[in-house]
């Protein structure tokens, strides 16, 4: 009877010993000594590798003996306990069969790679320990924001990915079009885009958040989560062309719900790390980051504190230590401005509220002192803010003027006033980028190193 290949995670979990088992992978090691082969082999499943023993009396043993590193196997044989340490059980093989091989000139032969090296080889990456711990935390949180939404009854709306609106309004959208580039319909000495595929210009979205509003005025709670995109000239490790973006809208909620939800949804993904995501985290916790746990922990089971930005700036005035940035009313928080509030004063994450007008967004609600608008920041140990969120402007008239006053054209955004028009309510909600928070809960130092295939200026060949 043929075996019925066993993923490695389930075979270590099960620990039955004695069973009769087919495994397959890739070879990550080969030990040849006297007598016998050992290798090392994983299956993606799991971080921890699988020991074959390889006798000299299997019919290609040989061939086994010379295998390089980057083969892929199927091998039966017998799970026993291992007389070795460093791990628990072995795979006693009665038959490997070498499904593809690898010769010396695999590029991951050596055990250790920059991450810069390993970015050049992207295909490649997800076989070392870093990356495919990196892409299985990926999965895993991916698969808890749907449950923590689910559980909560919030709608999952998938928004377009194709748009005409630029919802941050920073101008910084990739254009989609089928006209011929080098000979475009021009009016007026302009492009002519009402001959374009949609009839006017049309970009990739850089939020779900407007059409996600609609839909909250329907459903009361709802969440996106998908791909954004910005078309910024950056080359920082916090920026990337392409990235994922979750984002909840709530109807009939304020400012401090927001808040609300962010922290609970925040504690919940950290609660997940350290319960599901053990293996790879104690391995990021090793390699990259000795204080992980330790802050992941502490954010899981501290109190957030919540601060006016008036405050914020008050104590960043105060601070004995300075700062590249300048700092005053008015200005917005820079990321060493973030770290120091939420290290140096919280002591642990931190909401900032309430910031000026004239640095925030036109759909932002104003509050009455006619300064500031009800916005909202979470700022986090080490990262700084990894939410940003608001409750928006239901009133349709300080809608329609805000837009004027920062250039927005309303007849543009009909359909998103019309939410205003026709039983408008209270609501509020947040972004969170999902490569931050995987840096946040992984260590890792950049955004290309948390999603499978970055595009960044002059990168997009994968």
């Amino acid at each position: 009877m043929m075996l019925k290949r066993t993923r490695v995670k389930e075979l270590l979990a099960a620990g039955q010993t004695d069973a009769q088992v087919m495994v397959k992978g890739w070879v990550r090691t080969v030990r040849a000594g006297k007598g016998v082969t050992f290798l090392a082999l994983n299956d993606g499943s799991c971080f921890a590798h699988l020991q074959v023993v390889a006798d000299p009396d299997l019919a290609n043993y040989a061939e086994i003996s010379r295998l390089g590193t980057g083969a892929a196997l199927a091998i039966s044989g017998r799970l026993v306990e291992s007389p070795a340490s460093g791990q628990r059980y072995e795979l006693q093989a009665a038959e490997i069969t070498i499904v593809g091989p690898a010769d010396e000139s695999y590029p991951l032969q050596k055990k250790r790679h920059s991450f810069e090296y390993l970015r050049s080889i992207a295909h490649l990456r997800p076989r070392t320990n870093t990356f495919g711990a990196v892409f299985r935390v990926r999965s895993s949180l991916a698969q808890a924001i749907h449950r923590f939404f689910a559980e909560r009854g919030f709608l999952y709306v998938q928004t377009p990915i194709i748009t005409t609106n630029d919802c941050e309004g920073a101008g910084e959208m990739f254009r989609v079009t089928t006209l011929d580039m080098a000979r475009p319909p021009l009016e007026r000495g302009a492009v002519d885009y009402g001959k374009d595929f949609f009839g006017q210009a049309a970009g990739l979205t850089v939020s779900g958040q407007l059409e996600g509003e609609l839909f909250a005025t329907a459903f009361a709670d709802i969440y996106t989560f998908g791909p954004t995109f910005r078309a910024e000239n950056s080359n920082t490790p916090r920026h990337a062309a392409e990235f994922w973006m979750i984002e909840p809208e709530m109807a009939f909620a304020d400012l401090m719900a927001d808040a609300a939800l962010a922290e609970e949804f925040f504690r919940y993904l950290c609660r997940h790390m350290l319960d599901h995501c053990r293996e790879d985290l104690e391995f990021f916790n090793a390699q990259l980051d000795q204080g992980l746990i330790a802050r992941i922990e502490g954010v899981a089971g501290s109190p957030f504190a919540m601060m006016e930005y008036g405050e914020a700036i008050r104590h960043l005035q105060q601070a004995p230590v300075p700062f590249d940035y300048p700092v005053e009313w008015g200005l917005d928080l820079q990321t060493e401005h973030e770290r120091y509030l939420t290290e140096q004063v919280a002591k642990g994450p931190l909401f900032v509220v309430n910031y000026p007008r004239d640095i925030k967004a036109f759909y932002m609600r104003q509050n009455d002192d006619g300064r500031t608008v009800a916005a909202m920041d979470l700022l986090v140990p080490r990262v700084g803010e990894i939410i940003g969120g608001s409750q928006r402007e239901e009133r349709l008239d300080l809608l329609q003027q805000r837009m004027v006053d920062m250039g927005i054209d309303p007849t543009g955004l009909w359909w998103y006033l019309d939410s205003r028009r026709w039983g408008s309510c209270p609501h509020a909600g947040f972004g969170l980028g999902f490569e931050r928070l995987i840096m946040y809960l992984t260590g890792m130092e950049n955004i290309r190193d948390v999603i499978p295939f970055p595009r960044t200026p002059r990168h997009a060949e994968f």
